[in-house]
């Protein structure tokens, strides 16, 4: 099984979320270590090693290797903004 690794900044946000959208998120994160590729996952147009999960309103960005998968980015499904974070980031 792989390892997670996941951005203070990705986990910061992750920790604030109310009780319900805490266990959705969470609960998508820990699925992508069993199943990087799920059917709902899809890659980022313009990166062959970024993908992107949808859950309700949250998006999580995200890569993935043999040993591990690092969540980038999680945050409100404000489409444009999520993107603006990883270009700013350099991710």
């Amino acid at each position: 099984m792989r390892s997670l690794s996941i951005t203070k900044e990705a986990l910061d946000f992750i920790q604030l979320l109310e009780p319900k959208q805490f266990k959705q998120v969470l609960k998508k994160v820990l699925g992508l270590l069993a199943e990087p590729t799920p059917i709902d996952a899809s890659s980022l147009k313009g990166y062959n090693d970024l993908f992107r999960a949808d859950i309700g309103e949250y998006r999580v960005v995200y890569k993935f290797d043999e040993q591990t998968v690092s969540v980038l980015i999680v945050d409100r499904r404000n489409d444009d903004e999520v993107y603006k974070k990883r270009s700013r980031k350099n991710i």
